[in-house]
């Protein structure tokens, strides 16, 4: 290669830009590019191979390897190192590959005298579309340069696979389906629950570029730094929704984006591309593109969040160096359908007409999954093979109660849905009309309802569902959400926002629950083996009294002259608890000598612990002295008791939350609690199932704080329910070595009147 691989690969971008400009055939394009690339690159070989339908990767052009291999040589996705390439999304540099435990041999290649390798994909719309090889006999390490090279050459040939001919064989069978393609039923995570009924409109961020190869340079540059100015003047625009308006954890979302759009360095990497030869959109497509690379190997939520907002962002520049942002005949009722997308490209589309949000990826503590709650979108997140799986304008059932969705419904689940949505207006009618009533049993029995909020959005539910307080307040989003550690200021404003909401309703603060599968990005401290059993929750805390004492003065100072509630999670015993109240008085002292702030403390003070870790129901005795409320977490300690993960599909139903031996020491529980006059309530999944709530009334319980989605349903059955005879049917059945009471208390509920409303689908039904 005459002089450095960089002044190589600006020669095959010129010449390729020629082979663009030409009339030649997808084919006859190919041909002519493998040859410039073996020659300006000093590669022996040069190949293509291009993805074809059921994830064949076919060799399509070649110079160097047996050209009678061409369409003859076919590849598995993963197979050889052509479909690792593939399959990983991620560049491959070998010195010897045949000794790589992936290589497969082709004969009819005759690639068996070659001996390194240097293969990159071919990325378009974050899919894999090929794979660009070069290859030569002497064992030799490609350098940094030759690989951005030929990953700047792949996003040409990506532009050519993704309009050429070929690809007309995998659109056309995926248009021959039709609306004749049979109904599905998928299964994702709720992450906003609601019941939406629509048309399909698939989020496919593809922007075409006219050309990909710069004239002037220095034109390009102008191009970009007045794109960036309009981008960022409708940014502005955007995010200033009147929708969105009011405090909350959205606006830490969105002015992280904004921030995020204005990020140095991945417009450096754009200007880079414009200098090597690139126009501004195909420079700005090669960064998209190495994004969604890299977002397939990364598994930490907050990298790839960054990441997903980049994609973004990228998408969008490239809109304003083209035609703009805009959607064109969309249905009145949209079902919004993506593989993932940032928050801005939701406000993009006309929210009033979103039914619905489904995506492959995602959380609930996405970004777009928290913009979507503010604006009270149903979500379902994490369906795989989504994208796969729906045409546009597919009509779509969306049940985010239940993290399903059913797609081309057929007449049957359709009427089911329509009798449903005329159900579910009749009973939000009737909980309007319950919202004043007094929460109490048949036998006159004062039962306290109360909900479960993680986000300011939340505590609308508060007002609307009549409950008596927030019995779990979840602390961590905002600090998901944010690059760094929000400060004492930001975390004041936060919990004296949610005070304010509450109206003068107890809420019930639980320290930060962190760990697990909730990562914050900036407090990295390793992996655990298992992360349920690790380092998380008070543990957290306790190993950083900094971060904690903070997030307790931050409370303190929110609450002045109010009551406040203070929640430790996770606790395992005595000395864990009497720690992290110790920390509180410190903080609650240090208020006291700094009294010239002029911040008066809370007028009262009430700390709990969550009874979730299975030890500590054997020192209750030591601990309910010190406590004053308690607050059982039935998720974890179900988990625990069980030793199950309920991640796990293969065992999550293996055992039952009504089993007898999970009831008797629920009640056993209780029973202590009472003896030393400790309120307790139960705050997880339980609390929000009609009968498993029922249960808990007839062994005892009289405070349950739950999602507001089954709160209705759950003070229902509360209004219906008589605990003497309950509780005098339950009580022989929790000595018996029954799998679960599950079936025996619905037959009670049955028999005594006691209004039950399940919050699933009736699946074989719908199936």
């Amino acid at each position: 290669m005459d002089g450095s691989p960089n002044t190589g690969h600006r020669k095959a971008l010129r010449r390729l830009r020629q082979v663009m400009a030409g009339s030649a055939s997808a084919q006859e394009r190919l041909n002519e590019i493998v040859k410039i690339v073996a020659v300006e690159m000093a590669a022996e070989v040069c190949s293509i191979y291009v993805q074809r339908a059921g994830e064949i990767l076919e060799l399509f052009a070649t110079q160097g390897l047996n050209r009678d291999a061409v369409h003859v040589t076919r590849l598995q996705l993963g197979e050889g190192l052509v479909g690792t390439v593939a399959l990983t999304a991620e560049p491959l540099n070998l010195s010897d590959a045949q000794a790589h435990p992936d290589f497969s041999y082709r004969p009819e290649t005759g690639e068996e005298v070659f001996a390194s390798l240097l293969g990159v994909p071919i990325i378009r719309g974050g899919r894999v579309r090929g794979v660009l090889v070069i290859q030569n006999s002497d064992q030799r390490n490609y350098s940094d340069e030759e690989e951005e090279a030929l990953q700047i050459i792949a996003v040409v040939i990506a532009e050519i696979i993704a309009s050429g001919y070929f690809a007309n064989a995998d659109a056309s069978a995926r248009l021959g389906r039709g609306r004749s393609f049979p109904s599905s039923r998928h299964v994702g995570i709720s992450v906003n629950w609601g019941l939406a009924e629509g048309e399909a409109v698939l989020h496919t961020p593809n922007v075409s570029i006219r050309q990909m190869f710069a004239d002037d340079s220095a034109v390009e540059h102008e191009r970009l730094r007045k794109a960036m100015t309009e981008m960022h003047a409708a940014l502005d625009e955007l995010l200033a929704s009147s929708r969105l308006r009011g405090a909350g954890e959205h606006h830490e979302v969105l002015n992280s984006y904004r921030r995020f759009a204005r990020d140095r360095g991945w417009l450096r990497r754009i200007r880079e591309g414009i200098d090597s030869g690139l126009t501004a959109d195909a420079a700005a497509q090669q960064v998209r593109e190495d994004t969604v690379a890299r977002m397939r190997s990364i598994s930490d939520p907050y990298l790839r969040e960054r990441l997903s907002d980049l994609e973004d962002v990228a998408i969008r520049l490239m809109q304003h160096l083209g035609d703009g942002v805009g959607h064109q005949d969309l249905p009145d009722d949209i079902i919004l359908v993506a593989r993932n997308l940032g928050p801005a490209e939701l406000l993009d589309y006309d929210t009033s007409r979103i039914r619905a949000l489904v995506t492959e990826e995602g959380s609930a503590t996405s970004h777009v999954s928290i913009i979507a709650r503010a604006l009270g979108i149903p979500v379902v997140a994490k369906i795989d093979g989504l994208m796969k799986s729906v045409d546009p304008r597919d009509p779509i059932i969306v049940d985010g109660d239940n993290g399903q969705i059913f797609v081309r419904p057929t007449e049957s689940v359709r009427t089911i849905l329509t009798d449903t949505l005329k159900a579910r207006a009749q009973r939000r009618s009737v909980y309007a009309s319950m919202r004043g009533l007094k929460t109490v049993t048949r036998n006159a029995v004062p039962i306290s309802l109360n909900i479960n909020c993680g986000m300011l959005a939340d505590m609308q539910w508060l007002s609307e569902t009549g409950a008596d307080s927030v019995g779990l307040f979840r602390t961590e989003i905002p600090f998901m959400v944010r690059s760094t550690f929000p400060d004492l200021a930001q975390q004041t404003r936060i919990y004296s926002e949610v005070l304010a909401r509450a109206e003068g309703r107890p809420v019930h603060f639980r320290t930060l629950d962190i760990g697990g599968d909730k990562q914050l990005p900036y407090l990295q401290d390793g992996k655990d083996e298992n992360p349920a059993l690790g380092w998380r929750s008070i543990r957290v805390g306790l190993d950083r009294p900094g971060m904690l004492r903070q997030q307790l003065r931050a409370m303190l100072h929110a609450a002045s002259g109010q009551d406040l509630y203070v929640m430790f999670p996770m606790i395992a015993e005595v000395a864990e608890f009497k720690t992290a109240v110790n920390v509180l008085h410190i903080e609650r002292d240090r208020l006291d000598r700094r009294n010239e702030s002029g911040i008066a403390p809370p007028s009262n003070i009430r700390v709990g612990a969550m009874l979730e870790v299975p030890g500590l129901i054997w020192q209750l005795d030591a601990l309910l002295p010190h406590l004053d409320f308690l607050s059982i977490g039935s998720n974890d300690l179900f988990q625990f008791l069980f030793a199950i993960d309920r991640g796990n599909p293969r065992v999550a139903q293996r055992y039952d939350v009504l089993s007898p031996a999970l009831l008797s020491a629920l009640r056993d529980i209780l029973q202590k609690c009472d003896e030393a006059s400790v309120p307790v309530s139960l705050c997880g999944e339980m609390a929000g199932d009609p009968l498993e709530a029922m249960a808990l009334l007839g062994i005892g319980m009289r405070s349950l704080s739950l999602s507001p989605s089954a709160f209705g349903a759950v003070k229902a059955m509360t209004l219906t329910v008589d605990t003497v005879e309950l509780s005098a049917y339950m009580h022989p059945l929790l000595q018996a070595p029954d799998h679960s009471l599950r079936r025996k208390l619905r037959a009670f509920a049955l028999d005594h009147g006691v209004v039950l409303e399940t919050r699933r689908f009736v699946d074989a039904v719908l199936d």
